[in-house]
């Protein structure tokens, strides 16, 4: 079955889906320090797995995600008229954005990744520009980026394995120069809403309770709060729907494996009951599947773009010095 088959493009819904959504105001707030949601390490871990498992052929097989949200990604970047030297791409896995990249776009760019299997599973020779690999934990980006010294750092779907968010921003904005670019994406709070649905339901029914299984991700409503807290500017945020097909809920199981997608969630269950996941099965295809029995799943992207302030940007005008009346106009 081929992409175009099954990623259906903006498919926004208008509704939202409560039981299903899990956001991180669902965990208690630090007492000190940052409030560890993630394992790091078995993240790293897991995606290493990911992409040594069959010589990197299931990987490569499970990039229909990212490549599609990276060619969204791309688009935004495209109608930005300005040409960068150098271009971050900040957990950049392979380089899902960076193969989309041109000389007519920038001449270099940095890809900086935690999975080191992950960072060079390609070879130099699919990219178009100039390729630089850092090994490093994006948790930690002033640790490789000086401050003031980016003019362009990218994010594809990786922000929503960080404890913590609100941190990362704000190193994202002092590594960038004045006027330096910020152009994100990851994963929304209804990703995965029907899995986690079935999951759910089943767990209650078979084990008298539930236990998390799938990331807690971010509310759409929080990101502009946060970008505006880390000090960007010129903010703007949207939200995008892909969903893809699978012949069952067993099929999407693996393909998040091979996407280094499993559960990392500290303190999480490391297993299972296989009636549990029986159950959740039939319930997935019961409340979600499609009328030729395959069954969809939803993931929810965020875009966002924002920009170090600097005094050469545009500024609103004073409130009360308009020269046109708008009733002139209407």
């Amino acid at each position: 079955m081929s992409l175009l088959q099954v990623v259906a493009r903006h498919a926004i819904r208008p509704w939202t889906r409560a039981f299903a959504s899990e956001s991180p105001s669902s965990f208690p707030p630090a007492t000190s320090g940052v409030y560890k949601v993630f394992d790091r390490a078995a993240k790293r871990k897991q995606r290493d797995r990911a992409v040594s498992r069959d010589a990197g052929v299931g990987s490569r097989t499970v990039d229909y995600v990212r490549d599609e949200v990276a060619d969204r990604m791309m688009e935004r970047l495209l109608d930005i008229k300005r040409k960068f030297n150098t271009i971050v791409d900040l957990g950049s896995g392979p380089g899902h954005f960076s193969k989309l990249l041109e000389p007519e776009k920038t001449r270099k760019v940095l890809m900086i990744d935690s999975s080191k299997t992950t960072l060079n599973r390609d070879r130099d020779e699919e990219f178009e520009v100039e390729v630089e690999r850092v090994h490093a934990d994006e948790e930690n980006l002033l640790d490789v980026l000086p401050r003031n010294s980016q003019e362009a750092i990218v994010s594809c779907l990786s922000l929503h394995w960080v404890n913590d968010l609100p941190g990362v921003l704000v190193q994202i904005k002092e590594a960038l120069k004045p006027d330096g670019l910020f152009l994100g994406a990851m994963f929304g709070g209804d990703t995965l809403f029907e899995l986690r649905t079935a999951l759910q339901l089943a767990e209650v029914d078979r084990e008298g309770g539930i236990s998390p299984h799938i990331s807690p991700m971010t509310d759409t409503k929080d990101i502009s709060n946060l970008l505006s807290r880390a000090g960007f500017t010129l903010l703007t945020v949207d939200i995008d729907e892909v969903r893809v097909g699978y012949p069952s809920m067993w099929e999407l199981l693996e393909d998040l494996r091979d996407m280094g997608e499993s559960n990392a969630i500290v303190g999480r269950r490391h297993f299972l009951h296989r009636d549990t996941l029986a159950a959740a099965s039939a319930i997935y295809k019961e409340l979600h599947g499609n009328e030729d029995g395959s069954v969809p799943a939803t993931f929810q992207i965020i875009y966002m773009i924002g920009w170090k302030p600097s005094p050469n940007q545009p500024k609103p005008l004073e409130r009360g010095s308009a020269q046109t009346n708008l009733k002139d106009v209407l």
